[in-house]
C-alpha cells in the first residue's frame, strides 16, 4: 500500500509518524543518599544508553540534601536514606503528588578495612579493643540512626559514646575506616560489597531486627512536574 503513494504523501506520512516518536532530550538533577552512590551510578549509565536524556548527579546525607530543597535548591528527584523527609517534603507540597515510592531497604554492616579484625559478629563491640568507630551522624543520616538504635539495643551507646568518630554522612564514614582513621565503623552494606562479594576488610552483617527498617523512598520534586526526563527516570 505505501508503495502505491504519491512520494510526497509518503514524505509527509513519514514525517508524521516519525514525529510521534521523538521525545525531546531532558537533562534532570538528581539528589541521591550518599549511601546509594555505588547502584545509582550504574542506574544512570543505564538510563542514559537507553534514552536521549542527561543526568547531573549529587550526593550527600539525606538531612542536607533536604535543608537544601526546603532553601530551593534546583532538584528534580530526590532519593533519600529514609521515609521521613520525602514525606515531609509531601506533605509540605514541594513533590509531585503520588510520586513517592519506596526503592530500596538498607543493610547496615560493621566494617573493618583489616581483614582479620571482624569476626562475623558483633563481639569485637563488647570487647573494646579500639581507640575509634565510625558512624554516620544519627541527626543528619538514616544510616546513623539505625547505628544509634542498634548500640542502644546492645547497651553499647553510653559505653562506646567516648569513641564515636562522626560522619556527615555515610560517605564520609566510610572513609574514615577506608583510610585507617578508625579501624572500624557501620556502614551500608552496598558500600562493601560488589556483586554479592565482600570487596575487603571484615564484615558483621547486622541482622535486621535489631534496629528500625531503613526504608529508603524516592520522590519528584514539583518543579520536575513537566519534566518527561524525572517522570522516565
Amino acid at each position: 500500500m505505501l508503495g502505491q503513494l504519491p512520494w510526497w504523501k509518503f514524505t509527509f506520512l513519514l514525517t508524521c509518524l516519525l514525529g510521534t516518536e521523538q521525545v525531546r532530550a531532558e537533562e534532570i538533577t538528581l539528589a541521591v543518599a550518599a549511601n546509594f552512590a555505588g547502584p545509582i551510578k550504574g542506574i544512570i549509565a543505564d538510563f542514559e544508553a537507553q534514552t536521549d536524556h542527561q543526568v547531573k548527579l549529587i550526593l550527600g546525607s539525606s538531612g542536607k540534601i533536604y535543608a537544601q530543597i526546603k532553601h530551593g535548591a534546583p532538584f528534580d528527584v530526590f532519593l533519600s536514606a529514609d521515609r521521613a523527609k520525602p514525606l515531609a517534603l509531601e506533605k509540605d507540597g514541594w513533590t509531585v503528588t503520588n510520586s513517592r515510592f519506596t526503592y530500596a531497604i538498607g543493610a547496615l554492616a560493621l566494617w573493618s578495612a583489616d581483614p582479620d579484625f571482624i569476626k562475623g559478629n558483633g563481639d569485637v563491640l563488647t570487647e573494646g579493643k579500639f581507640h575509634k568507630i565510625a558512624i554516620a551522624n544519627p541527626k543528619l543520616a538514616p544510616y546513623g540512626t539505625a547505628t544509634k538504635d542498634l548500640l542502644k539495643s546492645m547497651a553499647l551507646w553510653q559505653t562506646l559514646s567516648s569513641k564515636l568518630v562522626r560522619g556527615e554522612n555515610i560517605a564520609q564514614t566510610y572513609q574514615f575506616i577506608a583510610t585507617g582513621n578508625a579501624p572500624l565503623g557501620f556502614v551500608a552494606l552496598s558500600q562493601i560489597f560488589e556483586r554479592g562479594k565482600l570487596r575487603a576488610g571484615s564484615v558483621w552483617i547486622i541482622p535486621p531486627g535489631l534496629h528500625n527498617p531503613i526504608r529508603q523512598d524516592a520522590v519528584i520534586l514539583k518543579s520536575a512536574r513537566d519534566n518527561p526526563a524525572a517522570h522516565a527516570f
